[in-house]
């Protein structure tokens, strides 16, 4: 039997399909006497269609069809709500009235013989507007507790909560900080964008889609159209990232479907890098004040954490903001309070550590500040406030690993030799600042199912419609098959990205190889006993030998009451070393060290380049990344890669160096992992703000650091 084939650092299994090309996304699934849609979109935040002319655009080469809300037809719009939907409001509904609720929202659709003859219809749609004063400018919304609070778990919990009395504590603390702290939108900006071909026979659709969630797309368009979800196949093999843009079935899925109904035949609608700042979610801006009360000796006596984000005023979308304050760090005195600011844009989603990433900025850098204001080293502070279980559910940890990973990480970087105050340490006339940050995000585990069929040759086929937007799903699922098995890797097929295969929740927040990888290791054994019972053989290959037929399990993984029992997270230390240019006031970072607990590591390799991923996210959102938003009117002037910056390979420090701390966790699901696509970018804002104040002795507060904010 086969073993210890998790754990190895094994190359991607689809590693040769995509450097070949051989690889295929939603808008290479190309049909035959396929169509192409364009989109006409809004260009006011709020009002109504006074009038829609489409004349010109239908008398233009090649044009099959023109839709508006006048003449599409109307569609069921039956309720529905998916795992990753928010839980209060109506998603928006295309084509169906005259409403405009955002800049950028659908308000025609063209469908023509070929892209270039859609393109160009849709600029000859004329509209003209009722236009009605919007709210776009977040900084004159009065924020509101929102009706229900949705974590990016699924779960929901009291917008305020609170243990010991803050208030109190902070009036009675020997040393307090006191401050607040900005994100601006970020939007996600993968390489694929976002597209759709879609194909109708009958009553049934077959859609290849860039998708994280593959059966939500069927229940979706399904509740849209008021078809059984059966009757819609979904294909999404590969996806080029998506970071969270990809959870939702988001308008444009519903267009094209709509388009090919219309015209007959199947159409392809594939979105621009523009229309993607307008249709399929963003990082909310975020504003959040955090208070610290501590004693002298660096005992946290209070922490508060208040802030509020964005949404549209059509859903209220929520996240998981100010969880970590509520255990984190030990303190008896806790209050988090989390609000929303309804606006005429269109919805925010779950962009890549949702919640945990914004929220911990702003926690670890007041951290920061009040390890200066106690003139206390700042991992020492952490170490002082390393609590002995979650304080706010009153549960033991699993496991936890702080310390473990603050050892780590300091000894791999050489933090003992860190002069502490600001402006001592320098390269020539660079200014170096080393600082560090606290990373955790929750382990997440959900219902799946997967299927596994031993062939007679010797070889099996797994399957879960699973995902891949890039963290190496093909992979690390093989690994977990062919150990389970008791096969070479070679001899497993693994298949994913398809609604006919067992049902999965969606790849996002963490949760895929807790719950797929769990079905796809109990589905495999089931499939291996059986075998071996059935051929009257221990050897496996004998046993398929004489059975002569292919023997085919599957297998459910649910989660227990384990959640009941115990607090289950990641987590883990990060150190950054900056140099900052005092003249130019230019920051370059120039080493990140991680150090996580994250239990099992399925594969060190895929394992290190999420984290390494999840790091350069991270100086993105540290030094760069910012949607500009007109207040006027919504528009994003810079929804592109030339004004839109995002880190490229000489952003990237030569050294990104990783580290796992060794941990064993029974508790949190059958195969004892935790996940690291999230906490790979949890952590790492911080620790570069953190050290550019230790560079400069300026405390920026405000995301991105650009060069304007040090000089």
């Amino acid at each position: 039997m086969t073993t210890a084939i998790i754990g190895k650092p094994l190359s991607r299994v689809d590693g040769r399909q995509k450097v070949t090309g051989q690889a295929t996304y939603a808008a290479e699934f190309d049909q035959p006497n396929q169509a192409y849609a364009a989109v006409v979109r809004s260009t006011v935040a709020a009002g109504r269609i006074a009038s829609i002319e489409t004349a010109e655009s239908e008398q233009a080469p090649g044009i099959i069809a023109v839709l508006t809300h006048h003449n599409a037809p109307k569609l069921a719009y039956a309720p529905h709500k998916g795992f990753t939907d928010p839980v209060v409001g109506e998603r928006l509904h295309v084509l169906q009235d005259d409403r405009v609720n955002h800049q950028g929202q659908p308000v025609a659709l063209v469908v023509a013989d070929t892209l270039e003859q859609a393109g160009h219809a849709a600029t000859l749609v004329r509209v003209t507007y009722a236009p009605e004063t919007g709210t776009t400018d977040v900084t004159r919304v009065e924020p509101v507790l929102p009706t229900q609070q949705k974590t990016d778990q699924g779960s929901t919990q009291p917008p305020e909560t609170r243990r010991g009395d803050h208030e109190k504590a902070l009036a009675g603390a020997e040393v307090n900080v006191d401050e607040t702290y900005v994100i601006p939108r970020e939007n996600h900006n993968p390489i694929e964008m976002h597209a759709t071909i879609a194909a109708w026979e009958g009553d049934h659709l077959t859609l290849w889609d860039k998708s994280q969630w593959v059966h939500g797309v069927a229940d979706e368009i399904g509740a849209v159209f008021g078809i059984p979800a059966e009757n819609i196949h979904v294909v999404s093999p590969f996806v080029g990232g998506a970071f969270g843009s990809a959870l939702r079935t988001w308008p444009h899925v519903t267009l094209a479907a709509l388009g090919a109904r219309a015209a007959g035949r199947p159409v392809k609608l594939m979105l621009s890098r523009r229309e993607m700042y307008y249709g399929v979610g963003y990082r909310p801006h975020t504003v959040q004040r955090v208070a610290l009360g501590a004693s002298r000796d660096g005992r946290l006596t209070a922490i508060l954490h208040d802030g509020y984000e964005e949404t549209s005023n059509y859903e209220e979308f929520s996240e998981a903001l100010l969880s970590a304050s509520q255990f984190l760090h030990s303190c008896p005195n806790v209050f988090t309070r989390h609000r929303i600011a309804p606006m005429n844009v269109h919805t925010p989603t779950y962009m890549r550590a949702p919640g945990e990433a914004s929220g911990v900025f702003a926690l670890e850098a007041a951290m920061d500040e009040l390890a200066v204001a106690l003139n206390i080293d700042p991992v020492e502070l952490r170490l002082r406030n390393e609590p002995e279980q979650d304080e706010f559910k009153n549960l033991p940890f699993s496991s936890r690993s702080t310390r473990e990973c603050y050892r780590l990480a300091a000894g791999r970087f050489g933090w003992d030799r860190r002069s502490p105050e600001p402006r001592s340490m320098r390269d020539g006339r660079l200014l170096i600042g080393w600082g560090m940050a606290t990373a955790t995000y929750p382990m997440n585990f959900a219902p799946a199912s997967a299927m596994a069929r031993l062939l007679p040759d010797g070889t099996a086929e797994v399957a879960s419609a699973a995902s891949d937007m890039g963290p190496g799903t093909w992979t690390s699922m093989t690994q977990v098959a062919a150990e389970a098995l008791g096969l070479p890797i070679e001899q497993v097929k693994f298949s994913l990205g398809d609604s006919r295969l067992p049902k999965t929740p969606p790849h996002g927040g963490s949760m895929t190889m807790a719950s797929v990888g769990s079905a796809v290791q109990a589905a495999c054994r089931k499939a291996r006993e059986d075998a071996l019972a059935r051929g009257g053989a221990n050897d496996l290959a004998a046993a398929m030998r004489r059975i002569g037929q292919a023997v085919e399990a599957t297998a459910d993984s649910a989660p227990g009451d384990a959640s009941k029992r115990f607090s289950m997270h990641s987590f883990g230390a990060v150190f950054t070393e900056v140099a900052v240019d005092p003249d130019l006031g230019e920051t370059r970072v120039r080493r990140i060290v991680g150090a996580y607990g994250a239990g099992r590591i399925v594969n060190p390799k895929t394992a290190r380049s999420q984290c390494v991923g999840g790091m350069i996210g991270g100086i993105g959102m540290a030094l760069m990344e910012h949607s500009i938003v007109d207040a006027r009117n919504g528009r994003v002037p810079n929804a592109n890669f030339a004004e839109y910056a995002v880190p490229v390979h000489a952003d990237a420090p030569p050294v990104m160096d990783v580290i796992f701390a060794e941990e064993h966790d029974p508790h949190v699901n059958p195969l004892g992992v935790k996940g690291l696509g999230e906490i790979a970018m949890v952590g790492v804002a911080p620790a570069i703000t953190n050290a550019i104040f230790h560079a400069t002795g300026k405390r920026i507060r405000e995301l991105p650091v650009t060069p304007d904010k040090l000089l």
